[in-house]
């Protein structure tokens, strides 16, 4: 299989107290985040992370314990979770902000389709783009809990690609506002991230052929590049991407790896994502002699699994952290991504 030809990569520097002489649009003494990059292959494999916001202010201080150690690694961007619903929209976009403001990270803000309306939803696009925020990540989003079925908003939008047209359909309008926007317009200043499914999207009942249309539509809606959901096998990923390539899809593809340390985190991932453990995997970490052991036991398995997609053409790697920074250094440390090849 070919590598994918291009990867996302943001800026390492960061526009720091910004104005609205500089970017239009964008209030003075906002802080705005660097304009993605023209997508070109890179000498490295890219590196990203995922955080969701505190869940109560007891939570704040580990959260930004975890930021700062996996800032540290030089990361090319985090993404930021949003509630289904959007149960956490003013804390995801505090925290966002607070990103912009404190560090040197570039933040990806999600965005779901789940309960909102089209004017909700531009408005919430919006309050992003004052804070800083030049990129997204486009989802459909789950149900909220108790809900068994995914239903639209009656005025809302129904598919992740719907949502990357909108984000399109914004950002033309705020880069034509002036004459001096049009060059803007035409270099697409927003960079659209999308979801990717490489056991197909459970959540839905889709297979992988139907992810693989589904990933067509949103690229032909303007997305930049796809973060696939969780597996846990390089197999899974490779196929994903042989099978979209063969069908026209050419924006990069980035595995999304959850550490594979702690058991009970896997087992609430597979009942929420509806993708199964593997039965060896649970059992080596179930007969460890004590957590130690069975941290080394995860390590070396998530090492195996970051190295089998990068050899097999990944361009990068996106770790769903949990907030937890000690599993994810031990795998980038293990697979040789925590600085000495970056």
């Amino acid at each position: 299989m070919n590598p994918p030809a291009a990867q996302p990569r943001l800026d390492d520097a960061r526009a720091d107290g910004a104005s609205s002489a500089a970017r239009p649009g964008v209030p003075t003494g906002a802080h705005v985040a660097a304009d993605p990059r023209p997508l070109g292959t890179l000498d490295r494999p890219t590196l990203s992370f995922e955080f969701f916001p505190p869940r109560n202010p007891q939570a704040a201080p580990r959260l930004w314990e975890t930021v700062r150690q996996l800032e540290a690694v030089h990361p090319d961007f985090v993404s930021v979770t949003y509630g289904a619903s959007g149960r956490t929209r003013e804390t995801s976009r505090a925290f966002v902000s607070r990103l912009l403001r404190e560090t040197s990270l570039s933040p990806i803000a999600h965005l779901t389709c789940v309960g909102t309306s089209r004017d909700e939803i531009t408005t919430i696009v919006e309050e992003f783009l004052d804070e800083g925020v030049r990129s997204f990540l486009a989802l459909r989003g789950d149900p909220p809990a108790g809900q068994a079925d995914w239903q639209a908003h009656p005025d809302g939008l129904e598919t992740a690609s719907a949502l990357v047209g909108l984000l399109r359909d914004i950002e033309s309008r705020r880069c034509g506002a002036s004459p001096a926007q049009a060059v803007r317009a035409r270099v697409r200043p927003l960079s659209v991230a999308v979801a990717a499914f490489p056991r197909g999207n459970a959540a839905t009942g889709g297979t992988r052929a139907q992810d693989v249309a589904s990933l067509l539509a949103k690229q032909e809606a303007g997305a930049d590049f796809a973060i696939t959901q969780v597996f846990y096998d390089a197999e899974s990923y490779l196929g994903l991407v042989a099978e979209a390539r063969a069908a026209g899809v050419v924006i990069p593809i980035i595995p999304g790896i959850i550490p594979l340390t702690d058991p009970a985190r896997l087992l609430r991932t597979q009942e929420l994502t509806g993708v199964p453990v593997p039965r060896d995997l649970l059992d080596a970490l179930g007969s460890a002699d004590d957590a130690s052991a069975a941290h080394r036991i995860g390590t070396r398995a998530g090492v195996d699994l970051v190295k089998g997609v990068l050899d097999g053409g990944a361009p990068g790697v996106h770790l769903y952290t949990y907030n937890k920074h000690e599993a994810a250094l031990d795998l980038l440390e293990g697979a040789q991504l925590d600085g000495s090849t970056r």
